[in-house]
């Protein structure tokens, strides 16, 4: 999986793919090739009838590399990787970076598919899968192209939760350049499972990954701010920055991604879980801007008659409430 995330962090949704997988894909694209195969030779068979053995069994051969070997190069090649049995499975040939392959990488893995598949009846294709962390065979290795899956399942998917409010847009300064990308990827593998952890187990992860973050960019943990909801304000951050160069300055001046609250994102566990470890602060723990700056829910946020300063500098990317 971390060899499919982009340098901005951006999960491509694509996991390699397994032995079962491709066994069975392989077992369609099989089935169809010996079919055409048979079939074409019993054509060629009829219609040579009158040439010699000689020719006949350079015919058969002809058949054999064209059909058996240049047959599943030619559909990966227009297919861009994706077989018979590949597209029934949800699966695609890819290069090692994501993108689609060539005819080269067709050629190299359909010529070492000849050794590994048909001449030792996929022995040497299968124990090389399992050997390989990602599950690629030595055509795969040789060719440098890896089997994906398309479709994953709803699961995967996960939605990052929301950071409070009072959060969204506080690290707008934050240099998140030299944040590694197996790191945003533990993150947001955290932020998206938090809820199913227990809450001893998930304070402690969340812990960790701030001190990495905070490691990374340089800037210390806000004080009285739960290290889940740090986590998610700066990977909030990151979709905005994002969200700002994919689809221009239609969202730059909120600060904030394309979606928001409520739209598609999982509920924070901070967000009034009684699982979560630490509340969410309330008025009395933040600091005096970020009561200025917090949404009302019914009531004031502020009691009436307590002064509140004004902002010294630092910004959360909403306005004063009116």
């Amino acid at each position: 999986m971390s060899a499919l995330v982009t340098g901005d962090a951006v999960v491509l949704g694509l996991r390699p793919a397994r032995l079962p997988s491709r066994a069975l894909a392989l077992v369609i694209d099989l089935a169809v090739v010996w079919a055409a195969y048979i079939l074409v030779s019993l054509v060629m068979l009829f219609a040579t009838a009158s040439l010699d053995g000689a020719a006949q069994a350079a015919i058969g051969v002809a058949l054999f590399v064209l059909v058996l070997v240049g047959g599943p190069i030619a559909v990966e090649t227009l297919s861009h990787g994706r077989s018979l049995g590949k597209l029934a499975c949800g699966l695609r040939v890819v290069r090692d970076d994501g993108g689609p392959i060539r005819f080269r990488h067709a050629l190299v893995r359909g010529a070492m598919g000849v050794i590994e598949i048909l001449v030792t009846f996929g022995v040497v294709a299968c124990v090389a899968s399992l050997v390989s962390e990602r599950g690629r065979r030595i055509g795969d290795v040789f060719a440098g192209t890896l089997v994906v899956r398309e479709r994953v399942s709803s699961g995967w998917a996960a939605a990052v939760p929301p950071p409070p409010p009072w959060l969204v847009g506080r690290f707008a300064g934050l240099d998140l350049s030299r944040v590694p990308d197996g790191l945003w990827l533990a993150v947001r593998q955290y932020l998206t499972r938090m809820g199913q952890l227990d809450p001893q187990v998930s304070w402690t992860m969340s812990v960790r990954l701030a001190e990495d973050m905070v490691a990374c960019t340089g800037a210390p943990l806000p004080e009285g701010v739960p290290p889940g909801a740090y986590l998610s304000a700066v990977v909030n951050e990151r979709q905005a920055r994002d969200a700002r160069r994919a689809f221009g300055q239609l969202h730059a001046a909120t600060g904030m991604a394309p979606w928001g609250p409520g739209q598609g994102q999982a509920a924070a566990p901070w967000a009034g879980n009684a699982q979560s470890p630490v509340p969410a602060p309330g008025p009395a723990q933040r600091p005096v801007h970020e009561v200025a700056h917090a949404p009302l829910h019914g009531a004031a946020a502020v009691p009436p008659g307590e002064a509140v300063a004004p902002d010294a500098g630092r910004s959360t990317g909403f306005a004063p409430p009116a």
